[in-house]
């Protein structure tokens, strides 16, 4: 059973809760000065998206909100669909400008656009994309079903062609550094991969 399964069977979202979501935007400082780990200016929101006119005009207001919210720091959206016909909308800052902040803001817009559709119930999760000092993946992802965060630290990179193997030591290094900047989903069990992040 995976990510996908637990957050799209019989639990109710919790909503946006902006303020856990926006956690992060005072958390990267802690990783940049202390743990060396530099954010990459990515983020994005995974969705079950709606075949409806409806939902899709909903998304694309959504994108203008975001760019409209973003678009001075230079921060760009765009969505795509994965292989499991999930949507994720990815925003990016500028090259060499990486704001967290910024990217909160945006994520926040897109979830609270699909909160006030009433489509709550289709949000899975926020993922903001870190590396570390060797420049390895290093992601926190917040769960909109359970209001919680956790990291996930992917070994080979994460994408679609690594080997689908995960650094669990590093993640519980991780829960141990940020759990007093973050809410950390307290059940290691509900700390699901996600293979293939498109950040």
């Amino acid at each position: 059973m995976g990510l996908r399964d637990v957050l799209t069977g019989r639990h109710t979202v919790k909503g946006p809760a902006p303020d856990k979501l926006f956690a992060i935007a005072t958390a990267y400082i802690t990783l940049q000065t202390e743990h060396q780990i530099e954010p990459t200016g990515a983020a994005a929101i995974v969705f079950q998206a709606l075949a409806t006119s409806e939902f899709e005009t909903a998304l694309r207001e959504t994108e203008e909100v975001v760019r409209a919210t973003c678009g001075d720091s230079g921060t760009t959206v765009a969505s795509e669909d994965d292989s499991y016909g999930y949507r994720w909308t990815v925003l990016r800052n500028a090259a060499g400008t990486p704001s967290v902040e910024d990217l909160a803001v945006g994520i926040n817009a897109v979830s609270s656009s699909i909160e006030a559709a009433g489509h709550g119930e289709r949000l899975l999760c926020a993922v903001f994309a870190f590396a570390d000092a060797q420049k390895r993946p290093v992601y926190f992802i917040y769960n909109y079903k359970r209001g919680y965060w956790y990291p996930f630290v992917p070994v080979g990179g994460g994408g679609s062609n690594s080997s689908n193997e995960r650094s669990t030591e590093r993640e519980l290094q991780l829960k141990a550094q940020m759990a007093s900047e973050l809410p950390i989903e307290p059940e290691l069990e509900r700390w699901f991969p996600l293979w293939g992040i498109p950040i």
